[in-house]
C-alpha cells in the first residue's frame, strides 16, 4: 500500500474525485474585474431545438443535477452547465437494464456518469441536444446509487444515510492505492490479485468512513475506442470482485471509471513500461470534513 497524499499525482486524482463527487449547487459564475461576481440566470429551454445553431460537444462526467440543468465536469476538472429541454435526446443501447428501449428518461442522468453531449446555442446558455450514454456505466451508476435488488435493499438507510454526510464535500484525502496489473488486452484477475483486493477492502473497512474509488487504465496498445472499453471492463471486473467475494458495500463505491492511456506510470516506449501502465487503482479516500470523526 502506498501513501499518495503527498504525492503529484494528487492533481490529477482530486480532479477526477470533483467529478465524481455528489453536489447540489448548479451555479455558473464568471469573476469580473474587481472582485464581482456575476452568475447566469437561465430561462425555459425550449422544446424544438431544430432551427438553432450547433455548440460544441462536451465530454466528461455529470458531476451535478438540479431541475432542467446538469453540470458535466472534463477530465481537466472544467465545469460547464448545460439546459435540459423536453427536445433533448438520451440515448443508449437497446436493453439498458431490461428498459428495451434506445431512448431514455431525463432521470438517467445520474451524478458520477460518464457522457458524451451534443448542444445547441441558445440564448439562456447551451442546451443539450443528444445525450449519449453507454449500457454498462448507466448500469454500475444506478446500482450504487440505489443499491442493486440482490441483497442490498437492507442496506437502504445506510446508504442513504451516508449520502447524506457527504453530499456536499469534493475533497477527500487519499489514504492509500493498490494497483493491480494485467496482460496485453486482457482484464482476468489472478489468485495473487484477488487476495490483495481483499487485503486492501479489509484495510478500507478498518478506517472510519472510508470509500473506494476504482479507476481503470490500457497501455498506448491499441485504438482509444478499444482502450477506453478494456479500461472500463477491468475497473468492472474489480468492483465486481471486492463488492461480491470480498465483502465491500456498494454504498462505499465511488463511481469507477476507465481512464484509458490517461496518467500513465511509466513510458509506453518500451515493455516494461507499458506492464506498470496496464493497471486498476484501487484508492482508499476519506472526505475530509468526515476525517478523524
Amino acid at each position: 500500500m502506498t501513501d499518495l497524499s503527498r504525492s503529484p499525482r494528487n492533481t490529477f486524482l482530486l480532479a477526477l474525485l470533483a467529478v465524481l463527487a455528489p453536489t447540489s449547487v448548479l451555479a455558473q459564475e464568471q469573476e469580473q474585474p474587481g472582485g464581482e461576481t456575476i452568475t447566469t440566470v437561465y430561462g425555459t429551454p425550449p422544446t424544438d431545438l431544430s432551427g438553432l445553431p450547433e455548440g460544441p460537444d462536451v465530454e466528461g462526467f455529470i458531476s451535478a443535477r438540479t431541475g432542467d440543468k446538469m453540470q458535466v465536469t472534463a477530465a481537466n476538472g472544467v465545469g460547464t452547465v448545460l439546459l435540459i429541454s423536453e427536445g433533448t435526446e438520451i440515448r443508449a443501447k437497446k436493453g439498458l437494464l431490461g428498459l428495451g428501449r434506445d431512448r431514455l428518461a431525463a432521470d438517467s442522468l445520474i451524478n458520477g456518469l460518464p457522457v458524451t453531449v451534443e448542444t445547441v446555442q441558445w440564448a439562456g446558455g447551451l442546451v443539450a441536444s443528444r445525450v449519449k450514454l453507454s449500457n454498462k456505466d448507466l448500469k454500475t451508476a444506478s446500482m450504487i446509487r440505489t443499491g442493486t435488488s440482490q441483497g442490498f435493499a437492507e442496506q437502504t438507510a445506510a446508504t442513504e444515510a451516508l449520502r447524506g454526510r457527504v453530499a456536499d464535500i469534493d475533497q477527500y484525502n487519499i489514504k492509500g492505492t493498490t494497483n493491480v496489473y494485467f496482460d496485453t488486452g486482457k482484464a482476468d484477475l489472478s489468485p495473487q490479485d484477488q487476495a490483495r483486493l481483499c487485503a486492501t477492502a479489509s484495510e478500507a473497512n478498518g478506517i472510519n468512513n472510508a470509500l473506494l474509488l476504482v479507476v481503470g487504465y490500457t497501455d498506448s496498445t491499441g485504438s482509444y475506442e478499444i482502450n477506453q472499453a478494456l479500461s472500463e471492463k477491468r475497473a468492472s471486473r474489480v468492483v465486481n470482485y471486492i463488492q461480491q467475494n470480498c465483502g465491500w458495500k456498494p454504498y462505499r463505491m465511488l463511481t469507477p471509471t476507465g481512464m484509458a492511456t490517461a496518467d500513465p506510470l511509466a513510458s509506453n516506449d518500451t515493455p516494461e513500461g507499458k506492464a506498470q501502465n496496464r493497471r486498476v487503482a484501487i484508492n482508499i479516500l476519506v472526505s475530509k470534513g468526515l476525517d478523524g470523526l
